[in-house]
């Protein structure tokens, strides 16, 4: 089997070294840069297709005296006539603010991508991981000081830090893999958000190129290639808070471009224990464009980050008055977390209709959590800090072709790719600590090697006003940990096959209305210290989805989407930090109805509105006692964006989530909240300036929250209970940025 993939390996990557040229067209901006994207239809026999990353595109089928129209969310839309079959020649397109207008439901654009990118455009973010929210029905929270990952919530998953969410950037993989802290654990503070070009995203597990932990549904990050203008930024607020953002323009020209950005963060946080936290950023990317049908691009980054953490607090100490909200039991939790990444990426044009992409990608990633979940409950002596640490170097490919077909009444393209990973993590810890300094017990140590080997193959056929897209994927994993704790040597291994089919049906009933229908099979996997040392027979869980909906555009104005959606788990998974295991529990079954709505009366007004709805239960648990802990049941996030010509923007941004069950009986209720946002700002030629300001109206909400058994240092007997990290309260942020 390893043989087999890694042969299709070297095939595909020599294949790339095939030429050929095709005369078309290309688009470009006044920059003369190309435009990816743009949609180009032939209003003389309804064809339609899309430039590529080079600007480049071919019309089939077309005839001298056809009409061409070129649309794009950024641009002015415009219509040509074509006078010569051999050289469509160069289109100039004219920038413009986004719209609804722009926005053409068809079966090759994904219409939910679109608005997300418009709404990236119209409201900035104050974080990476806030770019997560994005992604309509995701929430996000942070328990630990900043500098841990965020804990993610999506159709009634309690996701944890990414255990059923496939994240990538730039088709770098950011989900950890039998990592310290959990499954899946995803950081994704490497990025600097002024870098994102664009997030594709989908929910389900519905897309063949997507693998592990694709369950819940996946996030892709694309970094931009090339930047407007070198832009410095100083951005100051509460809690002594201070960030430094540098983007510098090396190169930009027709050829090639290349930038570099930097970023420094601290905060001390409104606890009363000051986080001292501090993050470090810097990442480069250089694009170069060989020929008309070759370009490479190299991007590199170092991210580093320090913290202390006030950790979770249980409620009975905030009512008795022992601490306040913003107090702490243990404030000597925290960490240090540092990755260097490198992706090389080259993509060749075989002809008009064909092309093929690679990644290499390398990562090294150094990480050690200190956390007390329990206080004095295992320990009542020194208490029961734990750490979690461990030091990773992540390898990896990834080449798909993609060809473009046209017979008669029936279009569509094919795909075919292949990927491998391989972590290699030393020292993967967990311990027991007092105060940071002294190591009093080591729990578990060793080092695993995790392969990950994946072949996928795909058809998408249009005929007329339907699609039919399906594919299949399979994947080869080989689990292997060293245990550095056992008295004789001890390796240990497992490996597993995983088979996912996938079928989505689109039926498109004009340009503004689109009926569809999506199923397949995804999967997580486990972590290797467990699969390799249990006779398990689940080694990676299978999900199966399907989604039933619609997207309409009942005026140029208005974009509506509807969804309903089933999702069965195999195998949910519970990570117990400080047993250092994942636990199995059992089958898991949700499904829901999701609501998006965007109106836009004119261009300055931009209103989104997303509300879902999810029942999630245990299949093999008796009803009372079949809840799902922390799996959200409703959810609603509204926003209006406004913008004007004279460089007046604003934002006000409400999210809310419902109160939902922190244990299977229900007995125990994690209380929901609503908070509201605000951004304002004035931009003129050079110049952009303006004020942040989260939970504008002091709301008083816990962020996260847990069901917990605990016991405090003078408590006889523990008590189950919530503990919470509490939310913001009133925080505002100025911030001034000059473009040069």
């Amino acid at each position: 089997m390893k043989l087999a993939l890694y042969t299709a390996l070297s095939v595909l990557f020599s294949f790339s070294l095939a030429s050929a040229q095709a005369d078309q067209g290309k688009v470009t901006d006044k920059y003369d840069q190309p435009i990816f994207g743009v949609h180009v239809y032939n209003l003389s026999n309804d064809l339609h297709t899309h430039s590529d990353e080079n600007g480049l595109f071919s019309v089939l089928n077309i005839s001298v005296g056809d009409t061409l129209r070129l649309t794009h969310l950024s641009f002015e839309t415009k219509t040509i006539l074509v006078l010569t079959i051999d050289d469509l020649g160069g289109v100039q397109l004219k920038m413009i603010s986004t719209a609804i207008d722009e926005v053409i439901i068809t079966n090759q654009i994904n219409a939910l991508q679109s608005i997300a990118d418009i709404e990236i455009q119209l409201n900035p973010v104050n974080s990476s991981q806030d770019i997560l929210r994005k992604v309509p029905g995701l929430f996000i929270g942070q328990h630990a000081g900043g500098g841990k990952a965020e804990q993610i919530f999506l159709r009634g998953f309690d996701i944890d830090h990414g255990t059923d969410i496939n994240l990538t950037v730039d088709g770098l993989p950011v989900n950890m893999v039998s990592h310290a802290h959990g499954q899946g654990y995803s950081d994704l503070h490497f990025i600097i958000p002024e870098t994102i070009e664009n997030i594709d995203f989908a929910k389900g597990p519905y897309q063949a190129d997507k693998g592990n932990f694709a369950t819940a549904g996946h996030v892709s990050f694309q970094t931009k290639e090339q930047l407007s203008s070198s832009t410095i930024k100083i951005e100051a607020g509460q809690f002594d808070t201070q960030r430094l953002l540098g983007m510098f323009d090396l190169v930009s020209n027709e050829q090639s471009n290349a930038y570099i950005a930097s970023e420094f963060i601290s905060t001390d946080g409104p606890f009363e224990s000051p986080q001292n936290f501090n993050r470090i950023n810097v990442f480069g990317k250089y694009t170069h464009r060989l020929n008309t049908n070759d370009k490479i691009s190299f991007s590199a980054s170092h991210f580093t980050s320090s913290w202390t953490a006030s950790g979770q607090i249980p409620v009975r100490a905030v009512e008795s008055g022992l601490i306040s909200r913003f107090g702490a039991i243990d404030d000597t939790e925290g960490g240090n977390t540092s990755r260097t990444n490198a992706i090389l990426k080259y993509q060749k044009y075989l002809s008009h209709n064909s092309s093929i992409t690679n990644h290499l990608f390398y990562s090294n990633y150094d990480f050690e959590l200190f956390s007390n979940f329990t206080f004095f409950l295992i320990d009542p002596i020194n208490g029961d800090q734990i750490r979690q640490k461990e030091n990773r170097n992540l390898f990896g490919l990834k080449s798909e072709y993609l060809k473009a077909f046209d017979k008669e009444s029936i279009d569509g393209t094919w795909t075919t790719g292949i990927s491998l990973r391989y972590d290699n993590v030393q020292d993967n810890e967990l311990s027991n600590t007092l105060n940071r300094r002294e190591t009093l017990q080591n729990l578990s140590l060793g080092d695993v090697g995790e392969t990950n080997i994946a072949a996928y193959a795909g058809a998408k056929i249009n005929l007329q006003k339907w699609t039919f897209n399906s594919s299949i994927r399979l994947d080869y994993f080989d689990f292997i940990y060293q245990d550095d704790l056992s008295p004789s040597f001890s390796r240990l291994s497992n490996n597993t096959l995983v088979v996912s089919p996938k079928l989505n049906v689109l039926y498109n009933a004009s340009s503004r209305f689109q009926l569809y229908v999506k199923s397949g099979r995804g999967f997580h996997s486990n972590d290797a210290r467990v699969v390799t040392s249990n006779d398990m027979r689940e080694l990676v869980p299978t999900a199966f989805g399907t989604d039933v909906g619609f997207i309409w555009k009942p005026t140029n104005k208005m974009f509506i989407n509807a969804a309903y959606w089933y999702l069965f788990l195999e195998q949910e998974f519970v990570y117990v930090g400080d047993a250092g295991i994942v636990e199995p529990s059992g089958r898991t079954r949700r499904q829901g109805i999701e609501l998006s709505y965007r109106y836009q009366p004119s261009h300055h007004l931009f209103w989104t509105f997303d509300i879902n709805y999810t029942h999630a239960r245990s299949i093999d648990e008796q009803e009372g006692d079949n809840f799902i802990p922390l799996a959200p049941d409703l959810t609603l996030v509204s926003g209006i964006n406004y913008t004007h010509n004279l460089g007046l923007y604003g934002s006000l941004q409400f999210r809310y989530i419902k109160d939902r069950p922190a244990n299977e009986d229900n007995s125990i209720v994690a209380e929901g909240y609503g908070v509201t946002d605000l951004n304002l700002g004035y931009k003129r030629n050079r110049l952009d300036f303006g004020l942040q300001i989260q939970n504008l109206f002091d709301t008083e909400w816990n962020e996260t929250q847990f069901a917990t058994e605990t016991r405090l240092f003078d408590e006889s007997q523990p008590v189950d209970e919530i503990h919470f990290t509490p939310g913001t309260p009133f925080f505002i942020k100025f911030f001034l940025q000059y473009s040069f």
